[in-house]
């Protein structure tokens, strides 16, 4: 199959950006989105699943009718504490309250309960699970973003360059190799020591899939460059390399995240669901 250069860069974005936004709204940490109706009344809703830095997190919702109240409960997530119920109070046309802030990769559930007289709504209806990090510097996290980013689009396009007959594969390959190892090995093991306290979370040390994808990642396309030495033709290991970069990237983002073990929370962050 011949592509040319133009077709091969342009095929390479979009599958990069189809993946980035894929990751990006199927991940746990993803707004939870959708609305209810109250008494006649829809109500657009949008909670925030994920906190960073101190101070507690912001729960708001956009109701402009006046006697529209509200409350939130929430506990600890997972655990089979008693659920604690705190009002909302209204600020204009919104209702607000704040869920107390945890030390990092502490989780809570948590429900909105709308009533107007006698109707009332919840949302969602599967209460939303929240996850508390510490404040990551963008000067850290920026870089990290980008070089994943990009790192993506160069699989993509060593992949395709090898698939195709293209004649730049192993250039690709190699700023593959350099983006991945700085985004993933570099810079990712900061923002998750800024983020949960720990420098890695995946294999050997944990599960979580961040980290464990990346390392999958990096040991693909270590291989396709040992199989690329002495200047070897190495088309079919470079395409195997990408396609499981782009399949584990795939998975959502943060699935089988940090997670405090509440049972033993003075003990390093649980890595699983």
């Amino acid at each position: 199959m011949r592509l040319g250069t133009g077709w091969r860069w342009t095929l390479a974005v979009v599958i990069t950006l189809a993946s980035a936004v894929w990751q990006r709204t199927s991940g746990p940490t993803y707004p939870a989105r959708g609305r209810v109706t109250l008494a006649g009344q829809e109500v657009a809703m949008r909670l925030t699943r994920s906190h960073g830095g101190p101070g507690d997190q912001p729960v708001r919702v956009t109701v402009a009718a006046g006697e529209v109240t509200g409350e939130i409960a929430w506990r600890r997530f997972p655990t089979r504490d008693a659920w604690q119920v705190m009002p909302m109070t209204r600020e204009a046309d919104e209702l607000v309250a704040a869920l107390p802030h945890q030390p990092p990769a502490g989780k809570l559930e948590y429900q909105v309960r709308l009533r107007r007289g006698d109707a009332t709504a919840q949302f969602p209806p599967r209460p939303a699970v929240t996850r508390f990090k510490g404040d990551v510097s963008p000067v850290v996290l920026i870089p990290h973003i980008l070089a994943m980013f990009v790192g993506m689009l160069f699989s993509n396009r060593a992949g395709l360059e090898a698939l195709t007959g293209g004649p730049a594969v192993r250039r690709h390959v190699w700023v593959t190799v350099v983006l991945i190892g700085l985004g993933g090995f570099l810079l990712g093991p900061a923002v998750q020591k800024a983020a949960f306290g720990a420098w890695w979370t995946g294999v050997p040390y944990g599960w979580d899939l961040t980290d464990n994808k990346t390392l999958i990642a990096g040991l693909g396309w270590a291989w396709a460059v040992w199989r690329m030495r002495g200047g070897r033709d190495a088309r079919g290991a470079v395409v195997v390399a990408a396609l499981a970069t782009l399949v584990v990237f795939a998975i959502p983002h943060s699935v089988w995240g940090s997670e405090i073990d509440w049972d033993h929370p003075a003990t390093p962050p649980l890595l699983g669901p």
